[in-house]
């Protein structure tokens, strides 16, 4: 059901906001503000009741004559239909021939003080006596603006309080009786000014007509007395008594024109003020209280909050104009613990800001927009490309040796320990086409580069080793490929060599999901040797034909998108990122945005080292231009303007902080025990250096495996780059160790860190790194200790021996008995006592340890009460040393 708002229906009825609420209170309707929402049948009954006539007993108006220029008019209740009749005659002016135009002061509220009101004047025939002459009242005419038009109170004044006014004879008095009420005098010139329109008759303003009502004659009624509908205004202040009185006419020059002077009492201005100008002090009068101060709220166009992805609580409590802790207890009502410089995404400011009735507008366009990731591909513009190739597979299994027949190079023998520990990305030029190559390593510690070559790829070559079958890196790389939805190629490698089994290589295969093709399934197993270099054309040949079924195409002339392989910092080029192209075309000189950074590319090279212009899809490059080393796996996007490339990257980086922020540790109630148990911990700081960023993920990774609940492996610092001056002032700091990786320190670094005693540890294999650090861990935890009975024996007779104490004859039931060892008294099968064993003796003479099945002496250090009965356990605490 439609709904409509309260200051739109107010707008639509010419009305003003508090009296449309005024009115929707006397109907029975809650309403809290102008901004509240109405149904459409609860519309239309108020449309029915604004709308509706309202008929209404007429009012007497009783009018004296004070004196010869004073006219006091008063309103009566209406008793009866017979009294009209009967007070008719009071009405009537005693002396006529002296009246002068005197002008009729009332309390006029604000909005009717700038009411364009013009009065008109009725001439009716002067009265051949004075005793036939009347005073005459003209309704009002009509004005434009209805809801501005004001009419005085309609109560009827009380005849005990009307007589003491009607006692006040001194205009001297009455003025200054006034003006105790009143803050200030409110003078107005009447539009159209009122002229004598004949002798002895009075013309008067009565503004108790109906603004909306049409103006009518007036005509000679007794008493005064005719029809009035009361406005909403007399509604609104009924129960307040304002006395309207007219002063004395001050006449200018042109003869028969009269100046009005309009006396506003305290009521009437305190209403108008709205309780600002309210009479204080010793003195004042007691003025009743009016109504409370309206809190302004904004117009629905400035009720709008223009923001980005994120603002901060402070901020955004700014713009709203409210408090900021109102705005944090809401964020916490919805569950969201934040602080005054948090940022807050743009949901939660929207949901926010809809609590304090705003609106949240995005103030520049999305990321999706500036990079255009919703633009639709036209089919036509698709042209094919080149397979991308990932090669996975357990450690030394061969891998790289056959990239390195592919390629014709060799890679292999400029790796330390004959292991790959990047990945790398290559582009070949076969007999059939190109194919580009993804190089992963094998050990268990580059999860995340095997991840991402998984989900950069097209096709996955499997290597596995034909005399060594499905390791632990095989099963976890079939697992990536599948996450990824990526068709496998197993090549089963080292057929060459003793022991080979590749049947054995296609039953373990099948038991992880991988059915030859041979064997009925739908993967491709191809028997090759890098060695040898037999079976690589066959191999290529199965890539191709997969390549080929896949149909794989890409539109080289939009804006280029790529993702990161690998990113480093190059001592003299700075920033490098290798970056494998998925479509579109990339040229030297493009702004692009690369995760967190932004930046314009100086230079691109090839696998080779050549420099390139341009790229296209399925091309790796290695370009050079960002502002900051990019994350492995991040997404690479070239933008039309650097603006665009700056905007995008400083929202992410607003992102980032935020989360960073939120992941770092707060005490609370909760877990303020567990953070006094963490202080007891042992934690070893570790920075970590390392010559590409994904083996500064990979170390850290495998490292933080290590952590238990005694030892903790807390990484302070990691980025790529080789070991600086502010690395060793950290470790100092922090009490870290530096892990190099594949970088050295330069002889004044080493002169620093020896002489703020940091420990710097370079290292080629990673594994190396990781056994170190393990045996530092495991000497950093506490051993534990396991208890083994050694034997028992049983007390028979005790010996009290001077300067020794008692001595327990004991017999030794099992076991042995040694001297030394700690020791247990058990009464009735409860410890009475925990020592150590001080003597042993044997036939008078002392012995070390005495075996089950003979008698002895057995003295316990510092305890005698020792009784027959009693069992004498002996045990010994073995040392258990700690394992990670």
């Amino acid at each position: 059901m439609a709904k409509i708002r309260i200051f739109e229906l107010a707008r639509s009825l010419n009305m003003t906001n508090p009296d449309l609420l005024d009115r929707l209170k006397e109907m029975g309707i809650e309403a809290k503000s102008h901004l509240s929402s109405l149904e459409d049948d609860i519309v239309e009954k108020v449309r029915q009741g604004v709308f509706r006539t309202e008929v209404e007993k007429p009012e007497k108006v009783e009018q004296k004559r004070v004196r010869s220029n004073v006219i006091r008019k008063r309103r009566q209740p209406v008793k009866s239909e017979a009294e009209p009749e009967a007070e008719a005659p009071a009405a009537q002016a005693p002396e006529a021939e002296e009246v002068t135009a005197p002008t009729a002061e009332e309390a006029v509220p604000e909005e009717a003080a700038d009411a364009d009101v013009s009065a008109k004047a009725e001439t009716p025939t002067a009265p051949e006596t004075p005793e036939e002459a009347e005073i005459s009242v003209s309704e009002e005419a009509p004005v434009e603006e209805a809801a501005d038009q004001v009419p005085p109170t309609d109560e009827a004044v009380d005849p005990a309080e009307a007589a003491p006014a009607e006692e006040e004879s001194s205009p001297s008095r009455k003025k200054a009786k006034a003006k105790k009420h009143q803050a200030a005098k409110i003078i107005k010139f009447p539009d159209a000014p009122q002229r004598l329109s004949n002798k002895g008759v009075l013309e008067v303003v009565d503004d108790t007509a109906p603004a909306d009502s049409p103006a009518a004659p007036a005509a000679a009624t007794p008493a005064g007395e005719k029809d009035k509908k009361p406005s909403r205004k007399d509604r609104k202040k009924r129960g307040k008594t304002e006395s309207v009185e007219t002063e004395e006419a001050v006449p200018v020059k042109k003869k028969g024109v009269f100046k009005r002077k309009e006396i506003v009492e305290g009521v009437a201005l305190y209403d108008r003020t709205r309780g600002r100008m309210r009479k204080k002090g010793k003195g004042g009068a007691k003025v009743p209280g009016g109504a409370k101060t309206q809190i302004t709220t904004p117009k629905a166009i400035k009720r709008k909050v223009r923001i980005n992805e994120s603002i901060s609580v402070a901020e955004l409590a700014k713009r709203m104009g409210v408090k900021a802790s109102e705005v944090i207890a809401r964020l916490m009502g919805m569950g969201v613990m934040a602080t005054l410089n948090q940022q807050v995404d743009f949901d939660s400011a929207a949901l926010v800001a809809a609590e304090f009735e705003y609106e949240v507008e995005k103030a520049s366009a999305t990321e999706e927009e500036l990079l255009e990731l919703n633009v639709e591909e036209d089919q036509g513009n698709l042209k094919k490309r080149a397979p991308v190739v990932t090669i996975m597979g357990h450690v030394d299994h061969g891998k790289t040796s056959l990239l390195d027949v592919i390629r014709q190079s060799r890679i292999t023998e400029g790796e330390a320990g004959g292991i790959t520990q990047h990945i790398g990305a290559y582009k070949v030029n076969t007999a059939n086409g190109e194919v580009v190559f993804l190089d992963t390593p094998g050990h268990e510690a580059f999860t995340a580069m095997r991840a991402r070559g998984a989900r950069a790829t097209d096709i996955v070559i499997l290597v596995v080793a034909a005399d060594d079958g499905i390791m632990p890196q095989t099963i976890e790389a079939i697992n990536h490929s599948r996450a990824a939805g990526v068709p496998i190629v197993v090549a089963v490698n080292k057929i060459d060599k003793e022991g080979a089994d590749p049947d054995r290589v296609k039953r373990e295969a099948s038991d992880h999901g991988l059915v030859p093709e041979d064997w009925g399934g739908d993967t491709m197993f191809v028997n090759v040797s890098a060695k040898q270099k037999l079976g690589i054309s066959d191999l290529l040949d199965m890539v191709l034909l997969q390549a080929e079924m896949l149909e794989l195409k890409a539109n080289p002339d939009k804006k280029a998108r790529g993702v990161v392989i690998e990113a480093k910092l190059d001592p003299g080029r700075g920033p490098v990122a290798t970056v494998l192209i998925h479509e579109g075309t990339l040229s030297v000189g493009e702004t692009v945005v690369c995760g967190i950074h932004y930046g314009k590319i100086r230079a691109m090279f090839d696998d080779k080292g050549a420099p390139l212009d341009q790229a296209g899809p399925a091309t790796p490059v290695e370009l050079i231009g960002l502002g900051g080393v990019a994350t492995s796996g991040d997404d690479l996007f070239a933008v039309g303007d650097e603006k665009s490339a700056k905007t995008v990257s400083e929202n992410r980086q607003q992102k980032q902080r935020t989360e960073d922020l939120a992941r770092k540790d707060s005490i609370s109630l909760e877990n303020f025990f567990e953070k006094m148990q963490e202080k007891e911990e042992k934690v070893l700081n570790i920075i970590i250096k390392a010559d590409v960023n994904g083996s500064c993920e990979a170390i850290a990774d495998s490292l933080q495996k290590f952590s238990s609940g005694e030892v903790k492996i807390h990484v302070v610092h990691s980025a790529p780059g080789t070991i600086i001056e502010s690395d060793v002032t950290l470790a100092s700091a922090s009490n870290a160790i530096v892990l190099g990786f594949n970088v050295r320190p330069s002889p004044k670094v080493r002169a620093l860190a020896a002489e703020e005693n940091v420990d710097i540890r370079s290292y080629d294999i990673i594994y190396d790194l990781i056994d170190d650090i393990k045996k530092a861990l495991t000497g950093m935890m506490s051993s534990t200790f396991e208890e083994e009975v050694l034997g028992r024996a049983e007390v028979r007779e005790l010996f009290v021996i001077p300067k020794k104490g008692t001595i327990a004859g004991s017999y030794v039931l099992d076991g042995k008995i040694e001297r030394g060892r700690p020791a247990r008294l058990l009464r009735d099968g409860v410890i009475a006592y925990n020592g150590v064993i001080g003597s042993l003796r044997r036939h008078k003479d002392d012995a070390k340890e005495v075996a089950s099945g003979y008698e002895c002496g057995i003295g316990i250090e510092n305890y005698n009460d020792i009784k027959p009965g009693d069992v004498i356990e002996c045990y010994f605490l073995r040392e258990i040393k700690p394992e990670l």
